[in-house]
């Protein structure tokens, strides 16, 4: 196969080399042309027990860092760490018995540790949201407490924060939280979107019908698939193969402008990096 001239970076996937496919993934997606990879823990209750307390974000946190070096000796681009804590935790804490303002408490401690990724060196990105399925009302707003703390240490840390949230095509509301707390509304990332999005920088997933509405809009947008590497769940999502699949589809049909803007320019309005420099440079 041909290669790709032009870094292809999936910017929300999950690595479980302990329970899942690990670095075969990765060689999957090198493989196909891609080139550059940003890693966000999986759930801390996949990786162990429900946390009790803010040392437990660390076993999810130190798997995705051992996980993003071992890709980095496979890529030939780099691979970041984006850490966090999702937002569909507070179920699993209500459900334990904890009142909403105590999972709340406990999340936000959470997020305060990941943040210390961020500003030590390891992790280039955090992630928070608030639940897309419904929850009470008490539940709802201690979420939006957590999200508005994330934005917040972003803020603090001038890092991006990839958002997990019910499916919209209009964040506005956050944004505006984001610029209160004085975070850049393109620094604020919705994960799983579609091909448009008031507010937010949409990471779109992979699917052509979502693809062909961020081309056409002219806005800045990052590609994802959100690939789960959970051996319980192989067809769950989009796998390590399609963000390289539809970015050769894209240069086929003359979209080349497009590919730029997601892959080159729009990663470095979000998160700062380089994919060019970086592929040439082996960074």
């Amino acid at each position: 196969m041909d290669e790709l001239d032009t870094p292809v970076l999936d910017n929300h996937l999950h690595l479980d080399p302990e329970h899942g496919r690990g670095m075969d993934a990765v060689r999957d997606f090198v493989r196909l042309g891609g080139t550059h990879l940003l890693v966000v823990n999986k759930p801390s209750w996949h990786l162990g027990p429900v946390p009790s307390e803010r040392a437990d974000f660390r076993t999810a946190f130190e798997a995705t860092i051992d996980a993003v070096a071992d890709a980095n000796e496979i890529l030939p681009g780099k691979a970041w760490p984006v850490l966090g804590v999702h937002p569909g935790l507070i179920s699993h804490l209500v459900d334990e018995g904890y009142e909403p303002a105590e999972a709340r408490d406990l999340m936000q401690s959470g997020l305060d540790l990941a943040a210390e990724y961020v500003a030590d060196g390891p992790a280039l990105g955090l992630k928070t949201g608030r639940p897309h399925y419904e929850v009470s009302d008490a539940v709802w707003d201690a979420s939006n407490a957590v999200l508005k703390h994330g934005l917040g240490l972003g803020a603090e840390h001038d890092c991006a924060v990839q958002l997990h949230t019910e499916g919209t095509d209009d964040l506005t509301e956050v944004a505006e939280w984001a610029e209160a707390r004085g975070l850049p509304t393109e620094k604020v990332v919705k994960h799983y979107a579609g091909g448009e999005l008031a507010g937010p920088t949409p990471s779109v997933m992979s699917e052509k019908d979502r693809l062909r509405v961020a081309v056409e809009s002219g806005e800045p947008f990052l590609m994802e698939t959100d690939f789960v590497d959970d051996p319980d769940r192989p067809g769950a999502v989009l796998g390590p193969k399609t963000v390289p699949r539809r970015v050769r589809w894209l240069l086929e049909a003359g979209h080349d402008d497009a590919v730029a803007r997601a892959h080159v320019e729009t990663p470095e309005l979000v998160y700062g990096i380089d994919t060019v420099g970086t592929l040439d440079s082996g960074e």
